[in-house]
């Protein structure tokens, strides 16, 4: 089928997917996480395809966000489970009110229509999405990256047979089978025809939709995350959170790019911290983080002197920034000005000053001595993401259900008129 022809078959059927029930729902997406686990040697057969055409093109740490493995398909097929078990949000009454001209009138949730999503190499994407569309009272139209192709069509067929085995119409899942960038443009001008537009990737993707969309459109984030270590931070707690958060899965967009250390414990910390990242992992026969540090941090510790670039960057890889900073003040004021509004981390034990990096830092996701790589709507109970949107209108922070709705006012009377 052509993108066009997807589009239309996606748009046809969306009125059946608004009038599903709860139950007929949930026994579906059971039926798809059945699927997809039955269906495991034919995607990890798939990914394996994907995987060896992309050596070489890829480097290491995206080859990490493009393989599966059993285990990963089956946190997949777990995620569906969540999913189904979550709160239907199609139909709540958002708000009811009663007006003295006798109107009874309820502001209620309901389905987008079409949710299109354009992505790049993380395959457990198609599932996420497809799921959360579904349950949503969406069709979706996925279109995911070359390099993953293999990967996305085999765990879309799997999820379609389970719509398929419940007796529903397939047609709500569907993926683009052209990876041009013909398609992309598609997708992004489908007016008429997609009622959102979310993209997931890199500053470069995410930059040509929030550009070149005439459908409307959510900005999902790039992540540069930074963590502010503070000079009333623990030292061996604030050590043990830039660690994580930089070195846990280094290709997601939750980790950490940038630390920013007080100067009062800047001499004693950042030796520790260049021994945890560098040393350490050197000893343990793991990869190494590259340090870029700016003229302060480089007067301490050895590393490579920070670029123009390296504290706007979303490195995706094992590289940190690292910047001195006088107070709780210049480190917000840094995160303002280099942020993508994703995920930032205040280690301290002083709480006045967690409270004032807190309500100073304007990011969809705050944290308080703790690692940015929670940032995940897994973790934050919404089953799996959609997407982690970065700006403020409509959606922010990790999308589950809730955000691929939006809402229609139902008023009713006893024959009122005006």
């Amino acid at each position: 089928m052509t993108t066009q022809e997807i589009l239309r078959a996606a748009k046809a059927a969306c009125p059946i997917a608004a009038v599903l029930t709860t139950e007929q729902k949930n026994n579906a997406l059971l039926l798809m996480a059945d699927s997809l686990l039955a269906h495991t040697a034919d995607i990890l057969a798939a990914n394996a395809a994907d995987v060896e055409a992309a050596r070489g093109t890829l480097s290491e740490v995206m080859i990490d966000r493009l393989a599966l493995t059993e285990a990963r398909i089956a946190d997949m097929a777990e995620g569906i489970r969540q999913v189904a078990a979550l709160p239907d949000p199609v139909g709540r009454v958002l708000e009811h009110s009663d007006t003295e001209t006798g109107l009874h009138i309820d502001k209620v949730s309901v389905p987008m229509g079409v949710t299109a999503m354009i992505y790049e190499s993380r395959p457990n994407v198609t599932s996420d999405a497809a799921v959360l569309a579904f349950k949503s009272g969406n069709a979706c139209v996925l279109r995911g990256g070359k390099e993953a192709f293999r990967s996305s069509c085999a765990i879309a067929e799997a999820l379609r047979e389970g719509l398929r085995q419940a007796g529903i119409c397939e047609d709500l899942i569907q993926l683009v089978q052209d990876t041009s960038r013909a398609s992309a443009t598609e997708l992004m001008t489908a007016v008429g025809l997609v009622d959102l537009l979310i993209p997931r990737g890199g500053a470069g993707l995410i930059r040509a939709c929030v550009e070149n969309a005439t459908v409307n459109c959510i900005e999902t984030g790039t992540g540069i995350c930074h963590v502010y270590v503070d000079s009333a931070a623990d030292m061996e707690k604030a050590l043990n959170i830039v660690v994580n958060a930089k070195t846990s899965r280094p290709s997601v967009c939750n980790a950490a790019e940038v630390c920013l250390v007080h100067k009062d414990i800047a001499a004693a910390f950042l030796p520790r911290l260049r021994q945890r990242l560098v040393d350490d992992r050197k000893a343990a026969d793991l990869v190494p983080v590259e340090l870029r540090l700016d003229t302060r941090a480089a007067a301490i510790i050895d590393g490579i002197p920070a670029g123009e670039q390296d504290f706007d960057t979303e490195f995706l890889d094992y590289i940190l920034a690292i910047g001195v900073v006088d107070n709780v003040e210049q480190a917000v004021q840094h995160i303002r000005a280099h942020s993508t509004g994703h995920s930032e981390a205040i280690v301290t034990e002083n709480e006045v000053t967690a409270d004032r990096f807190v309500s100073g830092v304007d990011s969809a996701a705050v944290y308080v001595n703790t690692s940015t790589r929670f940032t995940d709507g897994g973790v934050f109970g919404l089953g799996c993401e959609i997407g982690i949107s970065t700006q403020k209108l409509h959606a922010r922070g990790p999308m589950g259900l809730r955000e691929l709705n939006t809402y229609k006012y139902i008023i009713r009377s006893n024959g009122c008129v005006r």
